[in-house]
């Protein structure tokens, strides 16, 4: 049994890895065609997208094959003659499962070693290629990043399409606002092997560029700077030894770390964002003026004795007019009402543009949370998706073998379609809880093992089934009382006509 489930393992690995291949290139396609790329380079970005992969062949992988292989057996009627043996289907499913676990923990070693490798391998090829081969970063029609430049040519020609035409490029400031734009008829892509600098000649265009104010007034003209040229020249400066397709840089993002740095990384995040969180509301609440600290009660004095800090403002009774009678109202909580005409609309504007800098304030630091608090999620989400990786390899072939066990169907028609249909769902359902995970709606931890738990009981509910030897569905239970009762009034007229 083992031997045949390694069969079927391997070549349902081999087929599976290729179709998954397949579906990357046209993916990639666009990246890959026509920017002058040689077979070496094509090779090595799909040699290293293949661990990637792999997350998504392996599930999928142990479900076809113990699909296969179990149900293989049960269509030659061979569990049959086990039983009949008195074996039974866990003793038969006792090297498999040994195999399956062995599995689940060289899968885990896999996604914590060599899948971040992996991922740190292709981010630098891509970043590579785009630096040492610049006219491949720019596509025709669309806009293109090249270096924190959005650029945009009509058409690109020449020897390694390094002539431009129709250009139009933005370039951001360090605040990310689209403050400059600059448009030429033709242009060329310079560069050297032994310079580090690549320079964007343009000819015969336009500059345009925002010029941010220091102060409201001046802000309120909306300065500008404009000018006509003939000849404009960009340099781009690349980092040292750059012109290596396969040079290492210290990127590191959630997918290119193992548990020890994901665990590290989200402590010290989580403190950042505690310490950004704290510092801010401080800021918020001294702008506003509110919630002054309070010295702690003096526990050792019997008496309670009054804050000296605090400091007892008395409300200046209102004044009446001389003309008037000469009685004073009480004080009854307006505050507005104590000033002057003149005085109170200054009040108000001063409180509204108040509120309006502190909305704003907010609303800014709302989006730089949010990103720090996504990518917070993420780190968590990458760090329980290595081990729920390896955890559903063992769940899906306890789904996989008693469901084949159960159909009694082998080969590739029906096991395949069943396969597929399950795979989907355990998968969608992954991809759906990992994007409410990095947006805050679900624990991330949930996002990371929702589909698995999912599966657990599917598992559970078929080995039950396949153990006790009974179909798929069982209405029984319903449709036997249902049987019984029109059996009875049958009998019942039966007896009467005689």
């Amino acid at each position: 049994m083992l031997k045949r489930f390694l069969y079927n393992f391997c070549s349902s690995f081999v087929i599976l890895m290729f179709i998954f291949i397949f579906q990357t290139i046209w993916l990639f396609i666009d990246d890959l065609a026509g920017k002058g790329l040689d077979i070496i380079i094509i090779g090595k970005f799909l040699f290293y997208l293949m661990p990637n992969l792999t997350e998504k062949v392996l599930p999928l992988t142990v479900l076809l094959s113990s699909i296969i292989t179990f149900g293989t057996f049960a269509e030659n009627y061979e569990f049959a003659a086990m039983k009949a043996s008195g074996i039974s289907l866990q003793r038969s499913m006792l090297s498999l499962i040994i195999f399956v676990t062995f599995l689940g923990g060289l899968t885990f070693y896999f996604a914590n070693s060599v899948i971040p490798a992996s991922e740190q391998k292709i981010y630098n090829l891509r970043r590579n290629i785009a630096k040492v081969k610049p006219a491949a970063a720019i596509e025709e029609g669309v806009f293109s990043d090249l270096e924190g430049r959005n650029i945009k040519v009509d058409r690109k020609y020449g020897e390694n399409d390094r002539f431009l035409e129709k250009i139009i490029i933005h370039s951001k400031s360090k605040a990310q606002k689209n403050i400059t734009v600059i448009k030429a008829k033709t242009g060329e892509l310079i560069s050297s092997e032994r310079s580090d600098i690549i320079q964007l000649v343009l000819k015969d265009g336009h500059y345009y560029e925002d010029i941010e104010a220091k102060t409201n007034q001046d802000q309120k003209k909306f300065p500008f700077a404009k000018a006509v040229f003939d000849t404009y020249t960009i340099n781009i400066e690349l980092p040292d030894n750059q012109q290596d397709l396969e040079e290492e840089r210290n990127v590191r993002t959630d997918k290119m770390k193992n548990i020890y740095r994901l665990a590290k990384d989200i402590d010290s995040l989580k403190e950042n964002n505690i310490k950004v969180v704290t510092a801010f509301s401080k800021n918020i609440s001294s702008r506003m003026g509110a919630f002054l600290p309070l010295r702690p009660r003096d526990t050792i004095s019997d008496t309670t004795k009054i804050n000296e800090d605090l400091i007892e403002i008395e409300f200046p009774e209102k004044v009446v007019a001389k003309d008037s009678a000469e009685q004073k109202e009480p004080f009854t909580g307006e505050i507005i009402p104590l000033f002057k005409e003149w005085q109170e609309g200054q009040i108000y504007g001063s409180a509204k543009n108040s509120v309006s800098n502190i909305l704003s304030s907010i609303k800014g630091k709302k989006e730089e949370l949010q990103r720090r608090y996504k990518i917070y999620n993420m780190h968590i989400l990458s760090l329980h998706k290595k081990y729920a990786l390896a955890f559903s390899c063992i769940i899906l072939f306890f789904v996989g073998a008693p469901l084949g066990a159960i159909i009694r169907k082998g080969g590739l028609g029906l096991p395949m379609v069943i396969a597929i249909v399950l795979f989907l769902a355990y998968y969608f359902i992954g991809v759906f809880a990992g994007n409410y995970a990095k947006e805050g709606n679900i624990h991330p931890i949930l996002g990371a093992w929702l589909s698995t738990l999912i599966m657990l009981p599917l598992s559970i509910y078929l080995t039950k089934r396949a153990t006790a030897d009974r179909g798929l569905m069982d209405f029984g239970h319903l449709t036997d009382p249902i049987r019984k009762f029109f059996k009875g009034i049958k009998q019942r007229l039966r007896n009467d006509g005689e």
